[in-house]
């Protein structure tokens, strides 16, 4: 975990025209996405279509990422952060948590950036894995350039369940995910990027990354 320095960042949905600034206190976020071998320990799964240990988990939905939360906390002893709503559509924090979970859509394009306003954090063949050099599947965390604050693949890989659902009005359960994955064109591999599905959803290019508060 790597602590990120709190501060604010000025949000946009390009879809709705909305723009929103966020205030965040400091938080610890991974330095990588959670790895296949990381969520076989906590949870006794490996769902992961292409199989190896220190590739990021994929083929995970929103709420097994919930789920991979509530027990790693439990893991280290920690209060754990989510109660699963009785449809098995969503969940809420628990007041008094401390435990780990899924960054908010403000801390992941917080994070990504780094303190940069461009819209990627670095030359995006040395920082990212994506359609043109990934060879067509998920590759080991931590190979490519970090971003300033020392967090790896925050663009490419694999993609990132945010917390935050996308629209509840218009899109009902529908959660955030973040960053671009291997098989994603130059286009899809930005720190603005913003795409949504239900938290059923699981495919082989999305997977999540835990935070931590720090108070």
């Amino acid at each position: 975990m790597m602590v990120v320095p709190g501060g604010t960042i000025a949000m946009r949905d390009d879809r709705t025209g909305r723009a929103w600034v966020v205030e965040l206190p400091s938080f610890a976020i991974g330095c990588y996405p959670v790895t296949q071998a990381q969520y076989a320990a906590v949870t006794g799964l490996w769902p992961s279509v292409r199989v190896s240990g220190q590739c990021p988990v994929e083929n995970v939905s929103w709420l097994d990422a919930v789920r991979f939360c509530n027990l790693l906390s439990d893991s280290a002893g920690l209060r754990a952060v989510y109660a699963l709503d009785d449809d098995g559509m969503g969940a809420s924090r628990i007041a008094g948590s401390n435990g780990y979970r899924l960054p908010t859509e403000a801390e992941w394009e917080y994070a990504c950036r780094a303190g940069t306003n461009g819209p990627r954090y670095g030359d995006l063949d040395e920082i990212a894995w994506y359609r043109e050099n990934s060879g067509g599947r998920t590759q080991a965390v931590g190979q490519k350039q970090p971003n300033s604050w020392g967090l790896h693949d925050m663009l490419g890989n694999v993609w990132e369940w945010c917390e935050d659902q996308y629209d509840p009005e218009v899109y009902g359960p529908y959660r955030v995910f973040r960053g671009g994955g291997w098989s994603d064109t130059e286009r899809g591999c930005l720190a603005t990027n913003r795409r949504r599905s239900h938290p059923t959803f699981a495919i082989d290019d999305l997977g999540f990354r835990v935070v931590r508060p720090l108070a």
